[in-house]
């Protein structure tokens, strides 16, 4: 029997073979082809910053002597490389001191190229002399056309995709024909064979094996089929007999299929029934999550708004004249009220973690400063007898990728954990980086957890135990939401802990670097610290100290200081500075816990001296350091801040209907000069801004009449509206609000109870200085 040569096995395998070996070759030249891509697409940013960082210093100096002629002669020289379009030098002033441009190549296949590496890409780089690289001369831009690397990298493609298809096909036609001699042609005798025999009267003559394959998978198959024509009379008589019984197993049959039938009918009624339970259980969830959402919807607006009215008259109120003990009742009142707030906020944020709401942001933020600013925030609720300490790593990035609100949440609870149970001794937070991850790494002297409970405090609501709860108080939310923040940004937190010790929490989260660590400015001088070993300024001075190039030398106490010479002295006890001031003049700064600085005359008496207090930031030891050894701003690689710029006057429209709330924004933005004007809903508001001009529209959400979000989308529909600065004033803090309010038309939103700095950062950002 004749078998068509597309139906045969061996033609079915070889074509098999050749797709796969086609398949193959066409990935890994694919391979090829894209690691190609991604060394020549990296290789035109390499040559062109090469070329730029060559052209540097000859730019730089150009710029500095403003020579048009050197600079012409530099940007036309730039475009002699086949690279270059354009080339163009700029001054400060944005003038262009030299430019030079010549066209594109031009291709039929420059649209391949276009699509991969960009028709074109723009650089640039400042331009800075040797003695002043901080002061900005220009800016040195290229205009670069990749076409003259992506020409070779489609040569190269195509040469590639050629030589894998050339071997597949080559490969193929040897396995085709390998395929026929060593499978296709002793099969075929085989099937000849077999054919020819008649099934109905079985003959016991062997079948012929084919030479060469008496040992192989076909001599195997001649075998067996050979017994099996042997067996064949035996098997039809069996099969007779067993045609003799299936007739009588039919009628049985018939009867458990009959039975069988009635049970599944009973199954599926029990099924439908349970899908309809199922169902109406998934609407029961369904309306019961709504619920919830509705319910913390409006409770968190219900709280807020009264809340941001205490803490806004409390804030208002301790900026007035009062005694001593009036501001330090009100403080607590305003500190209670924070803590609320934050109670508040955590039980929103651990129901967006279960409701599957939380959001994450990616943003460039600088980590350190953040640390810095938390720890400062919250050193106020160290006790006495605790330092608090920032360890920064010098190598830490000046800007990672993240979400900034939610590092500082994890930063805050772990430290207001700390300085909880912490009553004397240490806490220590420490940065370090662990290439594109970064630690944070919390640890104190405290009371330390047992063992048993170390996995039992990350659930909510709950705490190492009863007696810790009343003695310290707390929710036990901090460390759960904590624990799920880590998670959500992919990343750990590992608790390590001795009970009667102190404790260590880490959490490693993924926070690529964007911006290296910015180079340490470089002062001259000799620093002696007065401070006991054990301490956490110990432990940071001579890292900070030495990355400034000072000379570093501590003390245990201010017994030998006379023989000992230093430009400035660094301590942490203000109980011997007068013994320190009989010894020595040099200026000292002393380091203090919050709200422990030295009275004005104390501090006179004891000048030159410098009070900064803990937690010791590197830009405020930058700033003590600057002003004790008399170096000017410039010195220290713009390390001090500049002078704040007066905001000017300007009239704001203030929509609010609350009387509470409208007295607390109008007390804040009255002392910043600006003229405020109040709508008590989104109509009064629409009436005020055809009667007046306003720089600037806070507006509440939720009012009578009309709301903020309609009295928006009207304002926005007005042409002489369209750039009028709109901000939310809302209590409903839920993940959804803030992309309710920009929908409407608003630039921007700030929850209640909102802080003083924040409404001031707001206004910085839309009000023009």
């Amino acid at each position: 029997m004749e078998i068509p040569l597309r139906q045969r096995l061996s033609f079915k395998q070889a074509g098999l073979t050749v797709l796969v070996a086609f398949i193959l070759g066409a990935l890994l030249s694919l391979v090829q082809i894209g690691v190609d891509y991604a060394s020549e697409d990296a290789a035109i940013n390499r040559e062109i910053r090469a070329l730029m960082e060559i052209s540097h210093n000859p730019a730089a100096r150009i710029a500095y002597n403003i020579d048009a002629e050197l600079a012409q002669e530099l940007v036309v020289g730039l475009r002699r490389s086949p690279a270059v379009t354009g080339a163009r030098i700029v001054d400060n002033s944005g003038e262009v001191l030299a430019s030079a441009m010549q066209p594109p190549m031009q291709s039929n296949y420059r649209i391949f190229s276009d699509f991969l590496f960009g028709s074109s890409r723009h650089f640039e780089t400042r331009l800075s002399v040797d003695h002043a690289p901080a002061e900005q001369l220009g800016v040195l831009q290229l205009d670069v056309d990749t076409y003259a690397f992506g020409s070779n990298f489609l040569k190269r493609s195509l040469l590639t995709m050629i030589n894998g298809f050339t071997r597949s096909l080559l490969m193929s036609v040897i396995l085709l024909v390998l395929f026929y001699f060593m499978l296709t042609k002793p099969l075929t005798q085989v099937i000849q064979a077999l054919a020819g025999r008649d099934l109905r009267t079985p003959d016991r003559t062997p079948l012929p094996c084919p030479p060469g394959h008496e040992r192989d998978e076909i001599g195997v198959l001649v075998k067996v089929a050979n017994r099996q024509l042997a067996s064949i009379a035996t098997e039809i008589e069996q099969r007779r007999s067993a045609e003799d019984r299936l007739t009588d197993y039919l009628g049985e049959l018939e009867t458990i299929v009959s039975a069988r039938t009635v049970e599944l009918k009973a199954a599926n009624s029990r099924l439908s029934r349970s899908n309809d339970e199922l169902e109406q259980a998934r609407r029961d969830a369904l309306a019961m999550a709504q619920a919830r959402s509705i319910f913390l919807a409006n409770m968190s607006h219900e709280i807020r708004t009264p809340l941001n009215g205490l803490l806004g008259m409390l804030a208002l109120s301790l900026e007035g004249p009062l005694n001593s003990e009036q501001r330090q009742q009100l403080s607590i009142a305003h500190d209670s009220g924070k803590v609320l707030v934050d109670l508040l906020n955590d039980i929103l944020d651990l129901s967006k973690f279960e409701a599957g709401q939380l959001e994450l942001e990616r943003i460039a933020f600088d980590l350190g400063a953040l640390v810095e600013g938390t720890a400062s925030l919250l050193s106020q609720n160290a006790q006495p007898g605790v330092e608090l300490t920032c360890l920064l790593d010098p190598r830490l990035p000046a800007q990672v990728l993240g979400d900034p609100t939610r590092v500082r949440q994890i930063v805050s609870n772990l430290l207001s954990n700390a300085l909880k149970f912490t009553r004397e001794g240490r806490v220590d937070i420490r940065i370090t980086a662990e290439g594109e991850r970064m630690r944070i790494e919390v640890r104190d002297t405290g009371i330390g957890i047992e063992a048993e409970a170390q996995a039992r405090i990350f659930q909510p609501f709950t705490q190492a135990g009863a007696n810790i709860t009343r003695q310290f108080g707390g929710t036990g939310l901090g460390l759960a939401l904590t624990r799920r923040l880590c998670e959500a940004m992919q990343g750990t937190l590992e608790l390590q802990s001795t009970p009667g010790i102190g404790s260590r929490f880490s959490a490693v989260l993924p926070l690529p670097s964007l911006e290296a660590a910015l180079p340490a400015p470089k002062l001259n001088g000799r620093v002696l610290a007065i401070c006991a070993a054990e301490t956490g300024l110990a432990e940071l001075l001579p890292v900070w100290v030495g990355n400034w190039g000072l000379s570093y030398r501590r003390l245990d106490s201010a017994r030998d200081v006379e023989a000992i010479e230093a430009d400035v002295i660094i301590s942490d006890c203000p109980s011997c500075m007068e013994r320190l001031r009989q010894q020595t003049a040099t200026p000292i700064i002393l380091v203090t816990a919050y709200g422990s600085f030295l009275g004005a005359e104390q501090a006179a008496a004891l000048a030159p001296l410098e009070q900064v207090a803990r937690p010791l930031t590197r830009q405020h030891l930058l700033q003590a350091l600057n002003h004790a050894l008399q170096h000017s701003p410039d010195d220290s690689a713009g390390a001090l801040p500049a002078a704040p710029v007066p905001r000017q006057q300007a009239k704001v429209l203030l929509v609010e209907d609350n009387p509470v709330n409208q007295l607390v924004a109008k007390g804040m933005l009255a002392k910043q000069g600006l003229e405020v004007v109040l709508a008590n809903n989104g109509q009064q508001a629409l009436e005020r801004l055809q009667e007046q001009s306003f720089a600037l529209v806070l507006m509440d959400c939720n009012m009578p009449v009309m709301d903020g979000y309609e009295a928006s989308r009207r304002i926005r529909e007005m042409p002489e509206w369209q750039q009028l600065p709109i901000i939310a004033l809302t209590a409903n803090a839920l993940s959804d609000e803030r992309q309710r309010c920009l929908a409407a038309g608003m630039n921007d939103y700030l929850a209640k109870p909102f802080r003083r700095e924040e409404l001031l950062a707001l206004l910085d950002q839309w009000l023009p200085a």
